[in-house]
C-alpha cells in the first residue's frame, strides 16, 4: 500500500503547500509514484500546480468524498490530474467547504478520505496530503488516513506556541482512531539564520520538543524565489534549480525516503 504523509498545522502561512509540492515532486524525481491531494477548500495546492481557477474544475476532492460518503460507484481515475513534473494531483476548490459542513454529525465521517485512499490500493508509492489551516473535519479525515505527519513550522514564536493544540489532536486521533499514526517530524521553514531571532527560536523548539518529537535536520531557508513558485505552477527544482531552497527540499526528500 501507499505511504500516506500529511502536511498539517492549524497555523496558516507556514509552507505546508510549498512543502507538499516540493516533497511530492522531489520523490517523483527519485523514481517514486506520487499523488498529492489538496485537502483545503482554498485550493492552494491546486493553484500552486498550475490550475489557477480551481472553481472551474469539474471533478475535485469534494465530489470524490461525496461519492464515497453516499457509497456511489465511480471511476477510480476520476478527477486526477497529471502535472508536467511527474506527479498526480487530486485537486480541491471551494466546494470542499460544503462537504466539510455535511460531514458534521455523520457516523464514521472521519474515515471518508481513508476509504478513498484505500480504493487506490498500491497505485502510488506515496500519497501526500496538504491540509487546511484548521483542525476541522477535513484535517481529522487526513489524520485518520495518514501513516506519517510532517509539521511545517515557521521559525517564529507564535507558530511554535501553537503546536500544543495540534499535538493534542494528533495524540487523541492516535489513541482513538488511528493507532499507526506517527509524527515523522517537525520541519522548520522560512528560516533566516542571519538573524539571532531564528537561532533563538530553533533553540527553543529543540528544548521544548526535541526529546519527544523528531526535528528534521534539514531546514527550509527563507527565499524570495521560493515564494514565486506558486504563481508559476512549477516546483522550486524547475524555478530555481541551483538555489538553496531546491537543495533543502532535495535533502528533505532523501530524509523522508530514509524513513521507509
Amino acid at each position: 500500500m501507499s505511504k500516506v504523509i500529511i502536511c498539517a498545522n492549524q497555523k496558516g502561512g507556514v509552507a505546508k503547500t510549498t512543502t507538499t509540492v516540493n516533497l511530492g515532486i522531489g520523490l517523483a524525481r527519485e523514481g517514486k509514484r506520487v499523488l498529492v491531494i489538496d485537502n483545503d477548500p482554498q485550493g492552494s495546492l491546486t493553484e500552486a500546480l498550475g490550475y489557477q481557477e480551481p472553481d472551474s474544475l469539474e471533478i475535485t476532492l469534494a465530489q470524490i468524498m461525496d461519492w464515497v460518503l453516499n457509497e456511489e460507484s465511480f471511476d477510480i481515475n476520476a478527477g486526477i490530474l497529471h502535472h508536467e513534473e511527474g506527479i498526480d494531483l487530486m485537486p480541491a476548490n471551494i466546494e470542499l467547504s460544503g462537504v466539510e459542513t455535511s460531514l458534521v454529525g455523520i457516523m464514521s465521517s472521519e474515515t471518508v478520505l481513508k476509504e478513498y485512499i484505500d480504493m487506490l490500493g498500491n497505485r502510488y508509492d506515496y500519497i501526500i496530503i496538504d491540509c487546511s489551516p484548521n483542525l476541522g473535519q477535513l484535517t481529522l479525515n487526513a489524520l485518520v488516513a495518514a501513516d506519517e505527519i510532517i509539521i511545517p513550522v515557521q521559525a517564529a514564536y507564535l507558530p511554535i506556541k501553537g503546536l500544543e493544540q495540534l499535538l493534542k489532536t494528533i495524540s487523541r486521533v492516535k489513541r482513538k482512531m488511528n493507532p499507526k499514526l506517527h509524527i515523522m517530524g517537525i520541519l522548520l521553514t522560512m528560516v533566516d539564520y542571519r538573524t539571532n531571532y531564528a537561532n533563538e527560536i530553533t533553540e527553543v523548539l529543540y528544548q521544548v520538543y526535541g526529546n519527544e518529537i523528531h526535528i528534521f535536520e534539514n531546514v527550509i531557508p527563507m527565499s524570495v524565489r521560493a515564494a514565486e513558485t506558486p504563481a508559476e505552477g512549477i516546483s522550486i527544482y524547475k524555478h530555481d534549480p541551483k538555489g538553496k531552497v531546491a537543495d533543502a527540499y532535495t535533502a528533505l526528500t532523501k530524509e523522508v525516503i530514509s524513513h521507509e
